[in-house]
């Protein structure tokens, strides 16, 4: 970490409360804080560049806060293209994730979560929200520390094995991710909590996750929330996911799932619920009321056909106050990890779907990639927006590229014609991690190649490969 200088940007997007847009500014980070902003011409004068021990020249480019993923999952990054894409949420994950992530050893995970953190740095992502590890969180949280990368992670936990485990499942992944109840669950995430959060100068928090929805009992749903609140963390989990599910829930406890989260007592500041596609108008009252957030994962809902254009209720959680970022979720999910897709798709799709031009602006799908991403890791005091006092989390975009010429607006060209490969430099934590595209913390041609290896051999090893594997399911029916 050294003092940084960023001179003459042409624009910079701040994200603050007002959305404030400056142009013809330098920042000075000093540490890993940003310690001034000022016009050019002002900080020149105050601040010799020679007192810098690096200097990054902002003309012809567009600065903002660094994008933050609110849903991901790194162990899911060497399955791209491997599933099938006629798949409903619920064989996705009981037919196909499942036997996947059995597969997913510690070295193929090692080389999946670097890959995943070079396609995050390298399309604007300075931090990330990940499920857990399919082995130890150790792994994990080295791993991307060793990066640059900012991020929480987990040790994935559930305790509600289905009646009938399916010949494709293997015995290493439910002895992993199955406890024999919510009390052993939670005693090895306060283990993985107490031993990993704030590693590496605080870059890598460690939360109370589990996987949510049927797998977790409401002993372990409410456990979780309860233990992230005693320990200063959160929790995040996968909820109403489809309209499938929340059926299900219905028939079985007579309510949909967050009411029924909400009689447990499991909803709350520090609980973030990944999807929330299918939900009721009482059920937003609920998470309002609690502080609940969201994560909304755009491409998903597209590759998964969750609904969110039919069914989903976003609009009316943000004109309630709810706190909904944005993720890309896993590789086999959505295909992507480039936020700035989920940015566009966000700031279109509600247009279109409701024939009303009024719905998410662009400053607000900006934000929801931003300071709400950052609000919903906790994390919104030190990140997410470019203001003095927080982390120097930046991305810089190069105007000069087709895309960006001519532009008027540069909150609208932002997210409806730039795209994540004009992303030429970025910053993390007062480090500049990327520059003229060029990931410094990372060998990008070794991990290109050993992601190709260990994804071909993982496929092989999950019997996935040849798609014998049915395309739909009843378990937890």
């Amino acid at each position: 970490m050294s003092d940084l200088l960023i001179k003459d940007i042409d624009t910079v997007l701040t994200v603050d409360p007002d959305d404030t847009v400056l142009e013809d500014v330098s920042i000075v980070v000093q540490g890993n804080e940003i310690a001034e902003i000022g016009s050019a011409s002002e900080i020149a004068e105050d601040y010799p560049e020679t007192d810098f021990d690096e200097v990054v020249d902002g003309n012809d480019m567009l600065l903002m806060p660094g994008l933050v993923d609110s849903h991901f999952h790194l162990s899911e990054h060497l399955s791209r293209g491997l599933f099938p894409d006629n798949l409903a949420t619920r064989p996705w994950v009981f037919n196909w994730a499942k036997p996947y992530y059995s597969s997913v050893d510690e070295e193929a995970e090692v080389w999946s979560v670097r890959m995943a953190i070079l396609e995050m740095i390298k399309t604007g992502t300075t931090c990330f929200l990940d499920m857990g590890s399919q082995n130890n969180t150790e792994l994990i949280v080295e791993t991307a520390a060793e990066t640059g990368m900012r991020g929480v992670t987990g040790r994935h936990a559930a305790d509600v094995k289905p009646d009938t485990i399916p010949p494709y499942w293997s015995e290493e992944m439910v002895d992993h991710h199955f406890f024999d109840t919510a009390d052993d669950a939670l005693e090895a995430l306060e283990e993985s909590v107490e031993k990993w959060n704030n590693y590496a100068d605080d870059r890598i928090r460690c939360w109370a996750n589990i996987e949510g929805k049927e797998p977790c009992s409401p002993e372990l749903h409410r456990g979780a929330s309860e233990l992230a609140e005693e320990l200063g963390v959160g929790t995040t989990y996968h909820v109403s996911s489809s309209i499938e599910e929340v059926e299900g829930s219905e028939e079985k406890y007579g309510m949909w799932p967050i009411e029924r989260l909400n009689e447990i007592d499991a909803l709350g500041p520090n609980v973030v619920l990944a999807h929330a596609v299918a939900i009721k108008d009482r059920e937003i009252e609920m998470l309002a009321e609690h502080d609940t957030k969201v994560a909304f994962c755009p491409g998903t809902t597209f590759k998964l056909a969750k609904g969110a254009a039919n069914i989903g209720k976003y609009p009316e959680m943000l004109d309630a106050g709810i706190t909904v970022s944005l993720g890309c979720d896993g590789n086999s999910a959505a295909g992507s990890a480039d936020m700035h897709k989920q940015m566009w798709t966000v700031a279109g799709l509600f247009k279109d779907a409701r024939m009303d031009p009024d719905m998410i602006p662009a400053s607000k799908a900006i934000r929801m990639a931003t300071i709400d991403g950052a609000e919903a890791l906790l994390w919104d005091d030190e990140i997410g927006s470019v203001e003095v006092g927080k982390r120097a989390d930046f991305i810089m975009f190069d105007t000069n590229e087709i895309e960006w010429t001519p532009h008027h607006r540069p909150i609208q060209t932002t997210v409806y014609s730039a795209n994540s490969h004009n992303v030429k430099h970025s910053i993390i934590d007062g480090d500049v991690v990327m520059k003229d595209r060029d990931v410094l913390t990372m060998d990008e041609e070794e991990i290109k190649e050993q992601a190709r290896i260990h994804a071909e051999r993982t496929a092989e090893k999950s019997g996935l490969v040849d798609g014998a594997i049915p395309t739909t399911t009843t378990l937890y029916d």
